[in-house]
């Protein structure tokens, strides 16, 4: 009798245990859930140009950090129109760069609200030259910003993606100097040039990409605010910027 009260009472403080485990993880789960729902978003100041960075799994890191850390170095410069930086995404999950760096998006275009987009970056991404293309969603949001935007930019073989939006119909581009011929291929139409690391073109600007990125970055903002606004933001990153050593082409601005 003893043994059977024993054995009793030990599955009774079992199930109580199990029961409590599993209220404790449905409120932990709750709380993720809240959480998830009321999302974050980046405060964005005003008066100032929004720039936002498109990247999707497999964005190669420099073509997204290079100009991003030269246009978000604008905050710390005075007297000009600063510039608010945030990312956006088809996900409100994290993306996974082509190196492995994780990043969690700032907006979900397929269902945020979205600010205004003044300057849209698009840096390359593993599949920009296949299947990205044939993403139907991204390419709409691109020829949307396009409408309003007033600068569109891409790196490497972001101008893959510029292209098969439609918004280098009538403009001089370049992209990743290895694949200049692959683009020609794809996109016959376009006035695609070798030999210049980027190229400006009424409100586009296409750059070779890779370390580069962070020139074609720098000239966007030499044309904003001046040589010695650039030259500021380039010594703050120890990078040597004089325009005039950069290959370039400039052709309707």
């Amino acid at each position: 009798m003893k043994n059977f009260f024993f054995t009793f009472c030990i599955i009774l403080i079992y199930g109580c245990t199990q029961v409590q485990q599993e209220k404790q993880s449905s409120t932990v789960e709750t709380k993720i859930e809240t959480v998830e729902k009321k999302k974050s978003f980046p405060k964005l100041e005003p008066n100032r140009y929004n720039v936002a960075f498109l990247i999707m799994d497999g964005t190669y890191n420099t073509e997204f950090t290079a100009p991003f850390d030269i246009f978000q170095h604008t905050q710390y410069r005075k007297n000009i129109k600063q510039m608010n930086v945030f990312t956006v995404a088809n996900t409100d999950h994290h993306i996974i760069t082509f190196e492995g760096l994780k990043i969690i998006p700032d907006y979900n275009y397929v269902k945020d609200s979205l600010p205004k987009i003044d300057i849209l970056v698009v840096p390359s991404a593993e599949h920009h030259l296949d299947t990205d293309l044939d993403d139907k969603v991204m390419i709409d949001f691109i020829k949307q910003v396009d409408k309003t935007a007033s600068f569109m930019t891409s790196h490497c073989d972001g101008a893959f993606v510029l292209a098969k939006a439609g918004v280098l119909d009538d403009v001089v581009s370049t992209t990743f100097p290895s694949d200049i011929d692959q683009m020609r291929s794809t996109f016959p139409n376009l006035d695609i040039r070798k030999e210049v690391l980027f190229v400006h073109d009424k409100k586009y600007i296409t750059s070779a990409g890779g370390a580069k990125s962070f020139e074609a970055a720098l000239y966007l903002c030499e044309y904003l605010y001046g040589a010695e606004i650039a030259r500021s933001l380039a010594g703050g990153l120890v990078i040597d910027w004089n325009l005039e050593n950069v290959p370039h082409l400039v052709v309707n601005k």
